[in-house]
């Protein structure tokens, strides 16, 4: 069999990984005509097809599958080594992908990691914003951004901000035009901005405590929304009820745009924490990252 070219069957993994020329091309910096003609080389000098094209994406045969299997951990060895030979320089250098929400983007990871890059030039950071309960090692981060309490045992967690709380707000006009909820079951009465997770499919359900007494409750409303902003950008604008970060709100509540209801039956809950494997190497790098997020209090 003709030599095989390493960085051929590297592009491999990645578009069997990805299962999409377009992310795989946009990942590697070539054109995915020239992307495609890289593993239509491979194949013929391997004598089989490795991928199933379709309109839809593409997806490993019987024998990529087992390729993918079998040289995908070599590969993940490589690059770890290579990872960890940034210790040897003077400086920490590489990149460090992180999956969170945009709430945990813009009040956690980007006031603390915006005052260590200045320091690091070679460091690079990918956050990438997601609502999903995703798999960091199938997608290949090197941690992820979840609250203390919904972190999967086998991972190691780190508290990185303090405890929070979500809160019902409203607007004083829509207050006054449907009145105040007293108790989270008249909840369903009103016009709610619901939250969608892709993980579920489904309606994210209202969570309450008070006393020892814990409440779900299935809201109803002519909005759904996939991220948070959208929810308090509704409320603000008289459309109904928000359950969302009280951080969030505390300007507009302040400034009499916003009023918070059933306050009493919204408890603090643990605060996010990056988690990752427990098996994982720390880079360098990520041992910087890390260091950076860490909650002090």
């Amino acid at each position: 069999m003709a030599r095989i070219d390493l960085n051929n069957l590297s592009a491999f993994i990645l578009v069997a990984r990805e299962r999409s020329f377009t992310r795989a091309a946009a990942q590697l910096g070539v054109s995915q005509s020239a992307l495609s003609h890289t593993i239509k080389g491979l194949e013929a000098k391997l004598g089989i097809r490795l991928l199933t094209r379709t309109t839809r994406g593409v997806s490993p045969t019987e024998a990529g599958e087992r390729l993918l299997a079998n040289i995908g951990p070599y590969y993940e060895g490589i690059h770890a080594e290579l990872d960890a030979l940034t210790a040897l320089r003077d400086k920490p250098a590489g990149t460090v992908r992180i999956s969170a929400h945009d709430h945990a983007a813009s009040t956690i990871l980007w006031p603390k990691l915006s005052k260590l890059l200045p320091e690091y030039p070679e460091l690079k950071i990918e956050i990438s914003i997601s609502y999903g309960m995703i798999d960091i090692v199938a997608e290949r981060f090197d941690a992820g951004v979840r609250h203390g309490d919904r972190v999967a045992k086998d991972m190691i967690a780190v508290r990185i901000g303090p405890d929070m709380r979500l809160v019902v707000v409203g607007a004083p006009a829509y207050f006054s035009a449907h009145g105040k909820p007293t108790v989270p079951q008249d909840l369903t009465t009103h016009n709610c901005a619901n939250l969608r997770l892709p993980t579920y499919g489904g309606l994210y359900a209202w969570e309450f405590e008070k006393d020892g007494q814990q409440l779900q409750v299935q809201v109803q409303g002519q909005m759904i929304f996939n991220t948070t902003p959208q929810m308090l950008t509704a409320a603000l604008d008289g459309y109904g009820l928000a359950y969302i970060p009280e951080d969030l709100v505390q300007e507009h509540i302040a400034a009499g745009r916003l009023e918070q209801v059933l306050d009493d039956w919204c408890q603090p809950f643990p605060g996010y924490h990056l988690y990752y494997p427990s098996r994982r190497q720390a880079s360098p790098a990520f041992s910087l990252v890390l260091n950076a997020l860490r909650d002090r209090a």
